[in-house]
């Protein structure tokens, strides 16, 4: 498939997709530098290079927003912990797709958050370290989530990706490397992947078949020790 940017719907593709919500942080013996943060700030900058009218200031969380080829959902991350007035870190995706699926939102848990046509799910970051100049930018943001919460930021070798865990099994994921996967040798075709937990959106009457532009598949997790198939609303997309 060219990499033209546009929803990769394969249903099969999802299943090999992720076992992204596995990895831990790796911390050298001394335990004070994170490898997977400092790792991901590469590929983060040159996920955010290929796709640069994707990539805003995002003042109503006071941070930036990397939305999606299709603009239907966008990964948000704030350089001002104390001022975000939600989350520090969150997804926000267009509604309709779950209402004409089914979602009484009236059911949805606490966490999910309405905002205009477009829900909101993410976390408060437990540390913060001190706000942003005004020169602040995508990078720098980020940076502040490498420098404070690290724990937060993980790798998945076998997909060569790197991720940020949002909460609640919520996930934003990106390529190591765009046009490789560098694990296998084979063509990095899932550069950015977008994913909720489901189980909230069942439980509010989705009906997961019915939900337009999400693929609905289960991708294998790391649990205790054991790997597990979990199902996951999964939006990945080949950008370069």
């Amino acid at each position: 498939m060219n990499k033209n940017g546009k929803l990769i719907a394969s249903v099969a593709a999802a299943v090999i997709l992720t076992a992204a919500i596995t990895a831990g942080v790796v911390k050298t013996a001394e335990g004070n530098l994170d490898v997977i943060g400092k790792g991901s700030e590469k590929s983060f900058e040159a996920v955010i290079g290929a796709l640069p009218d994707a990539v805003k200031s995002d003042e109503t969380s006071g941070g930036w927003s990397l939305a999606s080829p299709d603009d239907s959902v966008r990964v948000i991350w704030s350089e001002d912990y104390q001022k975000s007035p939600v989350y520090d870190v969150m997804l926000k995706f267009d509604a309709k797709p779950f209402l004409d699926a089914g979602l009484d939102e009236s059911k949805l848990p606490d966490n999910y958050k309405k905002d205009g046509e477009a829900f909101l799910v993410g976390s408060k970051l437990s540390k913060g370290g001190s706000p942003l100049s005004d020169k602040a930018d995508a990078i720098s943001a980020y940076r502040l989530i490498e420098t404070y919460n690290p724990d937060i930021i993980n790798y998945h070798s076998a997909m060569d990706h790197y991720g940020l865990k949002l909460g609640d099994g919520n996930m934003f994921e990106w390529a190591k490397n765009m046009e490789i996967n560098t694990a296998s040798g084979k063509d990095q075709d899932k550069d950015i992947v977008f994913v909720l937990n489901p189980e909230p959106l069942l439980a509010a009457g989705v009906d997961p078949q019915k939900v337009e532009g999400w693929v609905y598949a289960t991708v294998p997790v790391m649990d205790h020790g054991k790997n597990i198939e979990v199902y996951k609303f999964l939006k990945p997309f080949n950008i370069k």
